[in-house]
């Protein structure tokens, strides 16, 4: 039997980022890519949907994105894997982002594994492939379920839109390169969750996009 992937996006934090609560409905397995922020929230969600939260995965190294990681992984002893090493950089930083952008009491944290482009992640049976997608963030990563041609692509792509570059170590052309040359060979047909906003598809962006469109 195929192991069946449940998905629930839950906006956090004043910037509404996209936090994802992943449920492998097979064994009640769950993992939380990006906890930005709002922990009790996204663990409430997870209490209602009976899932246990297993791993924590995360795309890049932006507060907005990986603030509630420390206290998230504190409460749950979930793993925490990615971004790729080149955001290590954000992640020591953390405490200055937070006073910076107002997350108070955003706390450092050591991934359990720095993750690369070709790596898989896993929880319950439930398998992610690692896109490594520079650009936006130096180590940038997308997370990418084949089975339901799902990504989570982070700040790399919107509907409508694309990353912002003008944060340390962003890279324009670096980041339309990732998005032409590593998420377009996914499919057309493929559904992303970005960073914030709403979801969209491969297909729509090549066609109406003005960053990225063919």
């Amino acid at each position: 039997m195929t192991s069946q992937l449940s998905t629930t996006i839950i906006p956090v934090t004043p910037f509404q980022q996209n936090c994802t609560l992943l449920v492998c409905t097979e064994t009640g397995k769950a993992a939380v890519i990006d906890p930005g922020g709002d922990i009790e929230h996204v663990l409430a969600v997870a209490k209602e949907q009976g899932a246990e939260i297993a791993q924590i995965f995360l795309t890049h190294g932006h507060i907005d994105h990986v603030g509630g990681t420390a206290v998230l992984g504190e409460h749950t002893g979930a793993s925490i894997e990615g971004p790729h090493i080149d955001d290590k950089f954000g992640i020591d930083g953390i405490e200055e982002q937070g006073e910076r952008f107002g997350f108070a009491g955003a706390e450092s944290f050591t991934p359990s594994r720095w993750l690369n482009g070709g790596d898989t992640v896993h929880f319950g049976k439930i398998t992610l492939d690692v896109i490594h997608c520079p650009g936006h963030t130096p180590g940038h990563i997308v997370f990418y379920h084949a089975g339901t041609k799902l990504a989570q692509v982070g700040d790399v792509l919107f509907r409508g839109s694309i990353g912002r570059t003008d944060f340390p170590k962003g890279d324009h052309e670096t980041l339309l390169r990732s998005i032409r040359e590593r998420l377009w060979p996914l499919g057309g047909e493929t559904t992303f969750i970005p960073g914030h906003g709403p979801t969209s598809t491969f297909a729509e962006e090549r066609r109406s996009n003005p960053f990225v469109r063919d």
